[in-house]
């Protein structure tokens, strides 16, 4: 399978970058709309519509949701290139869509995308609000569960460029879960069922990843949707797209969640099973909030008249500033990094650090210091 190939012919071109708003995916939602298949089935707090995309004539029904968290895009844009996919007529999609019935909701929080914060306007995670329903988003959602009775839910979202796979080094690229539906984490037959695609899933990005992706902790929360969903019985697969080195625009990342989706989905029309997938899920390492954006080793500080080695670490703010995202790096740890990992890294060699009118780097100050006299970083990288 040439995935590369399938990605590049149905890649959309007309999104990119981290900032997608539903202003950016209602042409695309539009000209997709060839047979009907887009309809508002609700509104957000400030009144935005909410869209579901529903194709395919299948038996087997899958439930799809991306921006839950109105700052976690990537995974709606690896939405959209999917229905394009599905859209294209070839050989392959029309034996998905003969199979399947593709149900979507390509942007759940339209308040919080456009403002790029995790919450909706009225300040609620909607991943912790699948009991109370307190959101008009989470009725939505709730609704659409209740009346598709999905086979299979896709539960689709980003991870913070912290998480690392285990203690390898690798940035976790994407992670997976077959979430609990119980506080002891039992493995029932739904569950086993989200297991198997995961382990498929795994086997594919392994190829164009190898190392990079991780299983996101198991521990039971039924406030969060992935959790309620499968302990009503209903398989229910987590995606976290992370980072890719360098990719902070999640372009990269973008492609290999759509490999994701694709392979998944492939793995579920074969029926592709064997004995030891849970074997294979559990040796898929964990998750690990061991990376920073940048870490300094051995730099040289002059503190309370004494001159000491030292390490630090920077991380990037997203901030929106006029419809764009800037990332502004921080100081936000000194001191021991032994155990932490930066997805850059810089051997100070002992040169004395210093900044506009300090000795020693201070934490939640902007990352703009000198290394001696001779370089410079600014934001976090050195200036060339």
């Amino acid at each position: 399978m040439d995935y590369e190939k399938i990605f590049s012919q149905s890649k959309e071109e007309k999104i990119r970058g981290r900032y997608i708003t539903l202003e950016y995916i209602e042409p695309l939602l539009q000209k997709l709309n060839s047979k009907n298949q887009l309809q508002i089935i609700g509104k957000s707090v400030l009144e935005k519509p909410i869209y579901s995309y529903q194709i395919g004539t299948g038996k087997t029904k899958i439930l799809l949701w991306s921006q839950m968290h109105g700052n976690e895009s990537t995974t709606t844009k690896a939405l959209i290139d999917f229905l394009n996919f599905l859209n294209n007529e070839s050989e392959l999609s029309n034996q998905l869509l003969e199979f399947f019935t593709f149900y979507s909701i390509p942007m759940l929080n339209p308040d919080g995308a456009k403002l790029y914060t995790r919450e909706n306007a009225n300040m609620v995670d909607l991943n912790r609000d699948s009991q109370n329903l307190t959101q008009p988003e989470s009725n939505i959602l709730r609704k659409v569960f209740e009346e598709l009775k999905p086979d299979y839910c896709y539960n689709l979202h980003d991870q913070r460029t912290i998480f690392g796979v285990a203690d390898t080094g690798k940035p976790a690229t994407v992670s997976f879960l077959s979430p609990s539906y119980n506080e002891e984490r039992t493995i029932n037959a739904d569950r086993m069922k989200g297991i198997n695609v995961i382990v498929r899933m795994n086997e594919v990005l392994q190829q164009y990843i190898p190392g990079q992706v991780g299983r996101f902790d198991d521990g039971f929360n039924i406030n969060c949707i992935g959790d309620t969903f499968q302990s009503l019985g209903a398989p229910t697969i987590l995606f976290e797209a992370g980072h890719f080195q360098g990719d902070y625009e999640r372009e990269e990342t973008r492609k290999f969640i759509f490999f994701a989706l694709l392979s998944g989905f492939i793995a579920i029309y074969e029926n592709v099973i064997v004995d030891s997938e849970i074997v294979d899920y559990m040796n898929i390492p964990q998750n690990n909030p061991n990376f920073f954006d940048f870490v300094y080793r051995n730099v040289r500080i002059n503190y309370d008249s004494s001159e000491l080695i030292t390490n630090f670490a920077a991380q990037y703010k997203e901030e929106l500033i006029d419809n764009k995202i800037l990332f502004n790096a921080f100081i936000v740890k000194i001191g021991d990094l032994e155990d932490n990992f930066g997805h850059f890294e810089y051997d100070a060699r002992q040169k004395m650090y210093s900044d506009f009118g300090n000795s020693i780097p201070n934490l939640n100050q902007k990352a703009d210091f000198y290394l001696e006299k001779d370089i410079e970083i600014v934001n976090g990288l050195v200036k060339v």
